[in-house]
Order: C-alpha cells, then sequence, then structure tokens
C-alpha cells in the first residue's frame, strides 16, 4: 500500500505556497486526473484548501494536517488566496476549486452507470443527482452528527465505504470532519476509488443552492456573495476563519513562518 500510495502522489507535481505543498493542476487537468484514475485501485483522495482551511493549519490542527499529509491531490480553491498571492507575493497559484472540480465531473466524465458514494447529503440531495445525472449506481451514508469525535462511528463510517466500492467518494460532512475521514479511509485499507473532500459542491452541482456569478468568483468575492444571502451562517466562517490568511500572507512577506512552519 505504501509503494501504490508514493506512486499516485509522484504523478502530479507540487508547488511550496507558504510551506503548504499545493499541486500544480488547474481545474479541467485535475478533474480529467480523477477521472483517469483506475476505480479499482487503492482508495485515495483529494482536498481542497481554501483561506478557512489554511488559517485551520497555520492556528495548529495536527490531524488536519496530517490529513493534508495523505492526500493524492491538494487543490487551490478559493480566489481570495489566489488574488492575495499573487498580489503581494508575486505567486501565481493554480485554480481547481472543490465546486469547479466537482461540476467539471459530472457534466464531462461521470457516467451514469459509474458507481458513486455521497457521505453526507440528504434524500433531495441524493434525488437531484439521480434525476440530473441519471445515475443508476449510487449510494449514500449519512454519519450522525459529531461523528467525527467517536471512534466506532468513524470506524463504522469507514466500513460502509470499504463495503460498497465506489469509483468516486463524495466526502460532504464538512471541514475538518471530510479530511479527517478520507485519511482514516485511507490507513484502514482495503477501499477503493478516489475521494474527494467537497464541502458544499454537490449542492452548487445540482443548483439546491445557488453559487455565486462568474464575475463575482473571478473578483475574489464569492465569500461575500455567500455572506450577503446568509449572513448569520457565514459572519464567522469569513471575518474569524478565512480573512486571517490576509495578516498569514502580508507576515510571510516580510519574512515571517509560512503555514506548517510555525513553532511548536
Amino acid at each position: 500500500m505504501a509503494t501504490e500510495t508514493a506512486s499516485i502522489l509522484a504523478l502530479v507535481p507540487r508547488i511550496n505556497f507558504l510551506g503548504l505543498e499545493i499541486s500544480d493542476i488547474d481545474c479541467d487537468p485535475a478533474a480529467a486526473a480523477i477521472a483517469a484514475r483506475d476505480p479499482d485501485a487503492g482508495f485515495a483522495y483529494v482536498v481542497t484548501p481554501n483561506a478557512q482551511h489554511m488559517v485551520r493549519l497555520a492556528r495548529g490542527a495536527p490531524e488536519f494536517e496530517r490529513a493534508y499529509d495523505g492526500a493524492w491531490l491538494v487543490l487551490s480553491d478559493g480566489n481570495v488566496v489566489r488574488r492575495f498571492s499573487r498580489l503581494i507575493l508575486g505567486q501565481a497559484l493554480p485554480h481547481a476549486s472543490g465546486a469547479d472540480v466537482t461540476s467539471r465531473l459530472f457534466r464531462h466524465h461521470i457516467r451514469p452507470d459509474d458507481s458513486v458514494m455521497v457521505v453526507g447529503g440528504d434524500d433531495r440531495l441524493m434525488a437531484e443527482l439521480r434525476r440530473q445525472f441519471r445515475l443508476t449506481d449510487l449510494h449514500q451514508h449519512v454519519p450522525p452528527m459529531g461523528f467525527i469525535r467517536d471512534p466506532a462511528l468513524v470506524d463504522a463510517t469507514v466500513e460502509v465505504v470499504k463495503a460498497r466500492p465506489a469509483r468516486y467518494v463524495f466526502i460532504a460532512v464538512g471541514s475538518p470532519q471530510s479530511e479527517l475521514l478520507a485519511r482514516r479511509i485511507a490507513d484502514a485499507g482495503g477501499a477503493t476509488g478516489t475521494g474527494l473532500c467537497i464541502g458544499s459542491s454537490l449542492l452548487f452541482v445540482t443548483g439546491l443552492i445557488r453559487r455565486a456569478p462568474a464575475v463575482v468568483r473571478k473578483l475574489g468575492l464569492e465569500g461575500g456573495w455567500r455572506l450577503m444571502l446568509s449572513p448569520v451562517g457565514h459572519f464567522r466562517r469569513v471575518f474569524f476563519e478565512s480573512l486571517p490568511i490576509l495578516g498569514i500572507i502580508i507576515r510571510a512577506r516580510f519574512g515571517g513562518r509560512g503555514i506548517l512552519e510555525r513553532s511548536s
């Protein structure tokens, strides 16, 4: 298993961004690479770091960092981070947000008879996935709230994923739960397919939640759009969990520590 994982990881080069190794690949080739994996290959997973994730890493989250270390693809999510990186550091980052990659997969790669597992979501989401994409081999497992803090519930979820092999495993239980679960599935061995830690992306691809217009996303204002639509639900996420990335990037510009170069 270790040799196979090392071989998989070597396929896509990575670039260093503030100490975080990001896969140097944009949206369309990322989706194509995911779709090209052998469906019977050992389980590998994809993470999509945005500003919130990077702030969490910078504040110290060993298990979350470990989950990132084991990922096959670490895709650059979030126009805000890309814009700040270019303006302040002069470093261009790839563009491969979880929502865009998920959309490309469903629009161009996933066939109706492909095996798909969704960890999370609800009945309405599953109904829309079946209706819009004519999926005939779609399955779901919804772990209880707070499952990630109970090793028995985590193990049970891992066993469900192992027992029902799928080419695509969309893990939609929020961050950091999704990433921690993906690492546990990989560590357990015996699972196949590709896991994707994709947040709310399935809600966007089905239209159950309206995504920000393209021009808003291009300007890096998608967080502001979500804040406008749901101020109570997104206030903390925007101002306390995401915006501090600006200070982290400014400190790095003037010689400060990177995200994964913090002191113990």
